[in-house]
């Protein structure tokens, strides 16, 4: 486990690889916390880019934990990963994730046993998704306002699949048939109450774009989670807030690690 030390870190570019496709992220690799050492990979929300988690990262290798922030393929126009928006949706993000997991798990600094995701908004449910199918190797997840309300999205835009259009702007970018059609018939929280280890969510209470209520019910569905709410909080964290949340996950991590 970390100590309470503040760390010098290191970062480096470091590129994953699914299939014919290259996924771009910044590795944050603290110095002098051992030669093994916990990691954490974030996962970025719809339309960002790995810069999302830059302050999270920041705080969390100063405090002993490798982080790994990344690009999905096809996450947005400014992604430095390979892939097209068109082609993008949470199940290609699945993909990307799992392998940057399997990439994260071979560096000789990183001690596999203690793995954990962590998401903001879209990139909080495709975490969430993917923990409940790797429970082995994910010691625990952390879930920033996961966008479980992305099934309710499609399901109010469309009606069937033959309405959804081959592309489509939605919220600030353009997206593909594929973003949507899986969406229609889908159970996110089915799926995710496959994941028995303990989950930490923080959410705040004003979010605009995922209500604080989708969070409400993943807290019943999970065998074992702590919601988290953050006062005033919107969709993403900001000043004080961000402090608050920073704190949180390090006291889950510290108490999580073997």
């Amino acid at each position: 486990m970390p100590s309470e030390s503040i760390y010098a870190y290191e970062t480096q570019e470091l590129y994953a690889q699914r299939d014919e496709y290259q996924i771009y992220g910044v590795i944050y690799i603290p110095q002098n916390s051992g030669e093994k050492m916990p990691a954490v990979i974030f996962s970025h929300g719809f339309g960002g880019t790995h810069s999302a988690g830059t302050q999270y990262a920041q705080a969390l290798a100063e405090n002993g934990y490798v982080v790994y922030c990344f690009d999905f393929c096809g996450g947005s126009t400014s992604s430095r990963s390979d892939g097209s928006v068109l082609e993008m949706s949470l199940f290609t993000e699945r993909a990307d994730l799992e392998a940057v997991i399997s990439m994260i798990r071979e560096l000789d600094y990183v001690d596999s046993e203690n793995l954990f995701l962590m998401g903001t908004s879209q990139g909080g449910a495709v975490s969430a998704i993917t923990g409940a199918a790797h429970p082995d190797e994910i010691r625990g997840m952390v879930l920033l306002y996961p966008a479980f309300v992305m099934v309710d999205n499609a399901n109010e835009l469309f009606q069937s699949a033959a309405e959804i259009p081959d592309t489509y702007f939605f919220m600030w970018m353009n997206v593909g048939r594929t973003y949507f059609e899986p969406l229609l018939d889908y159970d996110i929280y089915s799926e995710i109450a496959a994941y028995d280890r303990d989950v930490l969510l923080i959410h705040g209470d004003a979010d605009g774009i995922v209500p604080l209520s989708y969070s409400e019910r993943a807290l019943e569905v999970y065998p074992s989670a702590e919601l988290k709410v953050i006062d005033g909080g919107g969709h993403g964290f900001y000043g004080d807030d961000v402090q608050k949340t920073v704190d949180y996950i390090l006291e889950y991590l510290n108490a999580h690690c073997a």
